[in-house]
Order: structure tokens, then sequence, then C-alpha cells
């Protein structure tokens, strides 16, 4: 199962859905395609909707953590929302969520972020 991915923004807030299975053969082309949305749209924020990922490997926590770092420097902040089972164990034994903020959905999430849904 290969990855799909849809970007959307709010206001200065870029939401990332991803669904599938987040591996070093998808990483690169995320990588790419997500930065590439950060710089046409002068976004701030960032929301990770991982509901339907239902796998992911070191190189997609790489992503994740990559642009989570990108947030840092501009001052912005990422927000990771609806984890799936596979992707929280994941995303619990490598401690990204003492960094990184989870909330149960995109609503709440952008709630978070000071941005009405």
């Amino acid at each position: 199962m290969s990855l799909t991915t849809s970007f959307d923004v709010k206001q200065d807030v870029l939401i990332v859905r991803l669904s599938g299975e987040l591996d070093h053969h998808e990483s690169e082309t995320l990588r790419t395609e997500w930065k590439e949305m950060m710089n046409k749209n002068n976004i701030r924020h960032v929301i990770v909707n991982l509901a339907d990922v239902s796998f992911m490997d070191s190189s997609g926590l790489g992503v994740v953590l990559g642009r989570y770092k990108e947030m840092l420097q501009i001052g912005g902040e990422m927000v990771v929302c609806s984890v799936s089972a596979p992707v929280n164990r994941l995303f619990e034994m490598s401690g990204i969520f003492k960094i990184v903020r989870l909330e149960e959905n995109e609503e709440l999430a952008l709630s978070a972020l000071g941005v009405a849904s």
C-alpha cells in the first residue's frame, strides 16, 4: 500500500493528512511536497493528521521531526492528531510526544493553535 497525501491551508496553518504507509519509499516525496506547501503558503503552524496511516518507519518519523524542527525555527508549532494505534506505538517509543503536542482530532488541533475550524 502506498501513501496518499492531502494538504489544506487554514489561515497560517498547514493541515497534512496522510493515509497508507509512510516508509522509506514514500518519505522523500512527502518531504518535498510538504516543504513546497509550507514555502508557497507562508505557513506558521502545522497539523499532521495520522488517522489513516497503517504503518510508519523511522524514515517517516524523520520527515515529521524535520518539519517539526522547521516550525521551531520560525517560532511556530506542530500538532499531531488522530494518531492510529500502530503510529501511536512508534511515537511513544521514540519519545516524540515529549516535544510535539498530541490532540484527539483536527478540530481540537486547530483550536489549540487559535484557529476556528
